[in-house]
């Protein structure tokens, strides 16, 4: 038997898709998100913190990714000042790295040099966004002697660079951008050793288990078929998903019949576009380009974890520097002399030039609003390349439950709402799992109250539970 379009995509299907598809609806009622599970045998954490990226309206995802139909040249175009005056930067804009902090940060230098090349010495230069991109630009700009000033819409810097410190915890955790990826080869782990960020090396092996929890032999059968899919993508006259591309292609035609383990190939196909595809790009697999959407592992060999407060490192890049918080830009209007902004509280502000660093998602929202209208290149930019949806819970235990000291975990034939799980004990030393949802669970799983989305990460532990090791569970609560 084959692997049927039907079992990719069920369940896959983009909320806004479903949005789009009820206001063509007169009479459509709101659809009500279902309960997630609430069995777990797994113990209570001691310490539970959730991130919130998919809903906030400063960010309305965590990074950019490449949908059908977009590509590579989008994000170039985003490089290109708008009049001399309006630039761009932002993990979306990299042309190294887009989507991590290491490209967050190559924008905020290359467009810094942008600005050096046109700007007179002793301009007023306006930065919007104090995360990576826009502190980098900033302090570069700064010490080049032009007077900048930093609008960001949130009290603190560091945009989707957050750490949350409490008591409860060992180290400074990173609600955001925690991972430094190739550390031995980008210019940013660099940076953080020298400001004296702790950062701790990761073994990235990954451990696949069935619903059973037995371990799943390792198989390249997921990755090749993929390449097949791809390959035979790059001659088609179109664009296609990663999902259509898989079906149409045939390379999804895998056997259904159980293996060792019980796992047939088509469950660890499924399982890998689903989980380190869709879960990782924070897209679902019918929306991923099959030409030029990379697969990107949320841990790889040579990767390192941020232990040491990421967003301290930020706010040093604008120490000095004149930064104006829970200011919201509504405007940018281009004048005959510069560029003026007005915010949302009625404020206004000149500059002969400004930086843009805002999320890609906050552009697409139109929550800034340009006079006259960016060129349609720009535009059509913007509203071509997609904003990814991924969210993660934090969860801190007495002691482990489980016993692999593999890095990274995922349920082979599981239906989860969590399905790549971070662990953190063989690099730290501390009981900590970082739990990843992405694309329409990250949409759904935003709705729900902290305990709900607690007891939907326990469950999808099941797996990896050590009876062996685990402690009687409380009765009912978070962790605290």
């Amino acid at each position: 038997m084959s692997m049927s379009r039907r079992s990719f995509i069920v369940g896959s299907i983009s909320g806004l898709t479903v949005l789009a598809v009820a206001a063509c609806t007169e009479s459509a009622p709101e659809p009500t998100p279902p309960m997630p599970s609430t069995r777990s045998d797994i113990p209570q954490p001691v310490a539970f913190q959730r991130t919130s990226w998919t809903s906030d309206p400063l960010a309305t995802g965590a990074f950019s990714y490449l949908p059908v139909g977009a590509t590579p040249e989008q994000r170039a175009v985003l490089r290109e000042p708008v009049d001399g005056r309006i630039f761009f930067a932002g993990e979306h804009t990299a042309d190294v790295g887009p989507g991590t902090v290491q490209g967050a940060r190559v924008s905020g230098r290359r467009v810094a040099t942008d600005v050096l090349q046109r700007a007179q010495p002793g301009e007023r230069i306006a930065v919007v966004g104090a995360g990576l991109a826009g502190a980098t630009a900033a302090r570069i700009l700064s010490d080049a002697g032009f007077e900048v000033v930093v609008i960001e819409g949130r009290e603190r810097a560091g945009g989707r660079i957050s750490t949350f410190s409490g008591d409860e915890w060992p180290f400074p955790i990173e609600l955001g951008a925690a991972v430094i990826h190739d550390a031995g080869s980008n210019s940013l782990s660099n940076a953080l050793a020298a400001a004296r960020i702790e950062t701790t090396p990761v073994e990235a092996r990954v451990e696949r288990r069935t619903r059973a929890g037995a371990v799943a032999a390792e198989s390249d059968v997921a990755e090749d078929a993929l390449l097949e899919a791809r390959t035979w993508a790059e001659g088609q006259l179109t664009d296609l998903s990663i999902a259509d591309a898989l079906v149409e292609s045939g390379a999804a035609e895998l056997s259904d019949e159980s293996g060792e383990g019980g796992i047939s190939d088509a469950d660890r196909l499924e399982n890998y576009v689903t989980a380190d595809l869709g879960t990782a790009a924070g897209a679902d697999v019918d929306d991923l380009s099959a030409w030029f959407a990379q697969p990107v592992p949320v841990l790889a060999e040579g990767d390192e974890l941020v232990t040491g407060d990421f967003q301290s490192f930020v706010a040093a890049e604008l120490e000095g520097i004149d930064v104006l918080p829970s200011s919201h830009v509504s405007h940018i209007t281009t004048t005959e002399h510069g560029v003026s902004l007005r915010l949302v509280r009625g404020e206004s502000y000149s500059a002969e030039r400004v930086v843009v660093t805002v999320p890609l998602g906050v552009l697409k929202a139109g929550t800034i609003e340009f006079e006259p209208p960016l060129p349609f290149s720009h535009r059509g930019a913007i509203s071509a390349l997609g904003m990814g949806l991924q969210d993660k819970v934090l969860l801190r235990f007495e002691k482990p439950f489980w016993s692999t000291d593999a890095a990274v975990w995922t349920v082979i034939d599981g239906d989860t709402d969590f399905p790549l799980w971070l662990n953190l004990l063989p690099a730290t030393g501390e009981a900590i799992l970082v739990g990843l949802t992405g694309g329409e669970a990250a949409q759904r799983l935003a709705e729900y109250g902290d305990q709900e989305v607690l007891d939907a990460a326990l469950a999808s532990l099941e797996p990896f539970l050590d009876p062996s090791l685990a402690s009687p569970r409380p009765s009912s609560g978070v962790g605290g």
